[in-house]
């Protein structure tokens, strides 16, 4: 569990990236405000007291993911190579089969550093913000908390015929947001039947959408057009600003999110570590 004190570090440090190159990092702070304690997925590097370098890794299932900034008064000494070899240790220790490198797709120094790593361009990520929108309101799908078995285990087959997951990774993943997540784990209904879920993160004074799914025969229905609005439209009564996050390929659930009202305002790149 990283501490406040480290927390505010790592914000502040990415302000400063952030301002000099005119990208936005994908540093997930959900995450990082929810650490596990048995394993290392943070990686500090300080000069002076001064924390000047900063790599986190990202678990989903079999897959990992690797972001990280060193401040620009002082890149190119090796650092950011130094955090990014801890950083594949503990990723390959722990057995992760697929490891991502990301990089905002309009940093020109993430460019140059990772022509120099075996690495291969993989996918674009879009992140999506909702500007508001007229959503309709249809009383046969519905959103609710997860909370039984038989919710526990939908969540798990979603995971599994959505994301990719194995069975064990699944289990693995949903047991890791359950101990160590605040998300809201939610149900999605259509005719009083799980049709699918999604979690909200409320964090620093923004809601971002995670893991949306519907089961694939259930697809195509407009389960996941209502569903989202609903959700949309609970978070916007908070006064929340909304956030999602959507691979480029995948046009279907890009289409979605902009007939929502979402609309992309940064993108992020993500290279295949060639392990």
């Amino acid at each position: 569990m990283l501490k406040q004190e480290q927390l505010k570090e790592i914000k502040a440090l990415q302000e400063i990236c952030e301002k000099e190159g005119g990208f936005h990092l994908k540093l997930n702070d959900d995450m990082l405000e929810n650490r596990s304690a048995n394993r290392q997925e943070d990686f500090f590097l300080y000069e002076g007291g001064k924390l000047v370098a900063f790599l986190g890794s990202y678990g989903f299932g079999n897959k990992v993911e690797l972001c990280g900034m060193v401040h620009p008064d002082y890149r190119r000494k090796g650092i950011f190579s130094e955090l990014l070899e801890m950083g594949l240790i503990e990723a390959k220790k722990h057995g992760a089969s697929t490891i991502l490198l990301n990089a905002p797709t309009e940093s020109q120094s993430a460019k140059d550093f990772l022509k120099n790593i075996p690495c291969t361009f993989a996918v674009a990520e879009y992140q999506m913000k909702w500007e508001v929108t007229e959503l309709s309101d249809d009383p046969s799908v519905t959103v609710r908390p997860s909370f039984s078995k038989e919710d526990w285990e939908a969540e798990i087959q979603l995971e599994i015929s959505c994301f990719g997951f194995s069975e064990k990774e699944a289990r693995e993943f949903q047991q890791t947001i359950s101990e160590n997540s605040s998300d809201q784990r939610l149900i999605v209904e259509a005719d009083g039947k799980t049709a699918g879920k999604m979690r909200v993160s409320d964090s620093n004074g923004e809601a971002w959408i995670y893991g949306f799914a519907v089961f694939p025969e259930l697809q195509g229905k407009g389960i996941g057009r209502r569903a989202l609005s609903r959700v949309v439209k609970m978070e916007h009564q908070k006064g929340l600003p909304i956030f999602l996050e959507v691979e480029a390929k995948n046009a279907h659930a890009l289409g979605l999110y902009e007939s929502c009202g979402f609309r992309s305002y940064h993108s992020q790149d993500y290279y295949l570590y060639q392990n």
